[in-house]
């Protein structure tokens, strides 16, 4: 732990570990102002038209990650930041046309339960 009355010890809880990062690459910011970003969405990286600005370490990390569906909460994994954090940067991101998401399916997406038993009799007649 840091000293007592240390000038980082405002900014620095040793369960929590540093806050000004992810206030700083969120600009303060604690929604996204984009996408949905469900813990399980897919988050897949495109091909820009041109060159993308300057980004931030942990943006440029997520579009390496992502050059193959990866989820949310394995992005918030791999670079240890806090989910929040993420979303944002995937908003930011997904504006800046550097990544797309795939949504999981809503209740009112999923097949029907006559369509299922259609299926598990087709199955079980094979």
């Amino acid at each position: 732990m840091h000293s007592a009355g240390s000038a980082d010890e405002a900014w620095y809880d040793d369960d929590a570990g540093p806050v000004a990062r992810p206030y700083t690459m969120t600009g303060g910011r604690t929604a996204s102002e984009r996408g949905r970003f469900d813990l399980i969405s897919l988050v897949v990286a495109r091909r820009p038209a041109a060159p993308p600005t300057a980004l931030f370490p942990e943006q440029a990390r997520i579009v390496e990650l992502c050059h193959h569906p990866v989820s949310v909460a394995e992005v918030s994994a791999e670079l240890d930041l806090p989910l929040g954090t993420v979303r944002v940067l995937l908003g930011d991101l997904l504006g800046a046309g550097l990544v797309e998401t795939h949504e999981p399916p809503t209740l009112s997406e999923l097949p029907s339960q006559e369509l299922l038993e259609s299926i598990l009799v087709g199955l079980r007649a094979l």
